[in-house]
């Protein structure tokens, strides 16, 4: 078992209670926020290059393949592009911030929620909690509906009798991240998936990048306006500029920087320094090669559009299949963790216990996560939904808040309360663009849509 800060952590061993007692323990340290939870996953075990990667697998994940059309097409050239430069350089200023405060009142956070709960009470812990498992259920939506775009794309290329439907897709990748969840016990685990994940991000990287470029050279012409009325067009800008903030953020800063060794604050700050300089890279390649090729018909899976070899468009939709069940185990960890570390799950993945608790409770999780990725399967919505309801609260208005307790100048009291109040009007705003989208599309496409 890993705990933080011996001499803050509680002095009660969980292992040695029986369940009366340990729900009392556990009652009293959520109701008493300044004490550290217990973990059961590894802490600080991680090099900085690892955590880095994991970053960078959050970044380039194949959610990546959608920007084109997601981001560049409501935006056109010059909006998308000044888009994606400033969304990289605040994004990476708001992790820095979080960085820096995950020691704070001389305690290791290991989780955003036990901050909150540190800084400003329980009721600030229950939000962020909510908030934090919200944003990321909603990206393992996203992510499944994204396993399964890429099978039906696999699918396609050599079947075009359209039998198999999205939704069965959708279930098969549900099923594999299920697999995985039960295989893999925590972040620190993931190990060689890293390196796997950086591999399959580079191929169907290139492959996109190459396939685009082939496109666009041979193509005609291509159209660039933003398409629409001047009244979709600007709540697609701004369902757009949500989705910029989703683009380089996970709203679990704390909860990767737990598993990085110390110094926390350095190796953290070098990890994001590595996600943002090389890490960002490829994202914006694929993104302005996909959006130059196919113009405003750049589809919300890049990989629709591009012609070629069969072997390899068919290799790249199993690389991005692939990495889309590693990195939605990133995304659903935090989740995996909360349920270990309440029923005291550890040790030997193939201990009967164990396997049958992972299998039983992650499982049940994903079921539900499958269940309504199939019912509701609009990536480009979940996308803005989920940055106008957490990612932008998680990522950009509480870490400007938070870091204000501590000794920083009037001036740079003044910046920060300016970083609060603008993403706030943003969030709203994007919020009412994200309802409006689904709203629109749940008239377009039925229950269970094959898109």
């Amino acid at each position: 078992m890993s705990t933080l800060c011996p001499s803050f952590c509680l002095q009660i061993s969980l292992r040695n209670l029986n369940m009366g007692e340990e729900k009392e323990v556990m009652s009293h340290v959520i109701s008493n926020p300044s004490f550290e939870v217990e973990t059961l996953h590894q802490i600080g075990q991680d090099s900085w290059f690892q955590v880095g990667l994991v970053l960078t697998t959050t970044v380039n994940c194949a959610y990546a393949l959608g920007y084109a059309g997601t981001i560049m097409v409501p935006l056109g050239w010059i909006g998308g592009v000044t888009g994606m430069v400033l969304s990289t350089i605040i994004s990476l200023y708001a992790s820095t911030l979080m960085a820096k405060i995950h020691q704070y009142g001389e305690k290791r956070h290991i989780r955003y929620r036990d901050l909150a709960g540190f800084m400003y009470g329980y009721r600030a812990y229950a939000i962020v909690w909510g908030l934090q498992y919200a944003n990321l259920f909603l990206i393992n939506i996203g992510f499944i509906i994204l396993g399964g775009q890429a099978l039906k794309a696999f699918y396609l290329l050599f079947r075009e009798d359209h039998e198999m439907k999205l939704p069965y897709f959708i279930i098969i990748a549900g099923l594999a991240c299920v697999f995985f969840a039960v295989s893999v016990p925590h972040l620190s685990a993931l190990g060689v998936w890293m390196a796997v994940s950086t591999f399959l991000s580079i191929v169907y990287f290139s492959i996109a990048f190459a396939l685009c470029l082939k496109d666009g050279i041979n193509a005609p012409p291509r159209d660039y306006s933003i398409p629409g009325s001047s009244s979709s067009i600007t709540f697609t800008t701004i369902g757009a500029a949500a989705s910029l903030v989703f683009v380089y953020n996970t709203g679990m800063i704390p909860e990767i920087q737990a598993t990085v060794r110390a110094p926390v604050v350095d190796n953290m700050l070098k990890a994001l320094y590595f996600q943002f300089t090389i890490g960002v890279v490829p994202v914006h390649a694929v993104t302005y090669m996909g959006y130059w090729a196919y113009g405003s018909k750049s589809s919300s899976y890049l990989l629709y559009n591009v012609s070629g070899p069969v072997w390899l468009r068919g290799l790249a939709n199993i690389a991005a299949f692939i990495q889309s069940i590693i990195t939605l185990h990133i995304f659903a960890s935090p989740t995996y963790e909360y349920l270990d570390t309440k029923y005291r799950i550890s040790g030997s993945v193939l201990a009967f216990r164990n396997l049958s608790f992972r299998t039983v409770v992650r499982g049940g999780y994903l079921a539900i996560t499958i269940f309504l990725s199939a019912l509701l399967p609009f990536l480009g919505d979940f996308m803005s939904f989920t940055g106008a309801i957490s990612t932008i609260p998680l990522t950009f208005i509480l870490p400007n808040h938070m870091y204000m307790r501590k000794q920083i100048s009037s001036l740079q009291k003044s910046w920060h309360w300016f970083n609060i109040v603008f993403f706030s009007c943003l969030a709203v705003a994007a919020l009412v663009a994200a309802v409006r989208l689904i709203a629109m599309d749940s008239k377009t496409y039925h229950a269970f849509a094959d898109l």
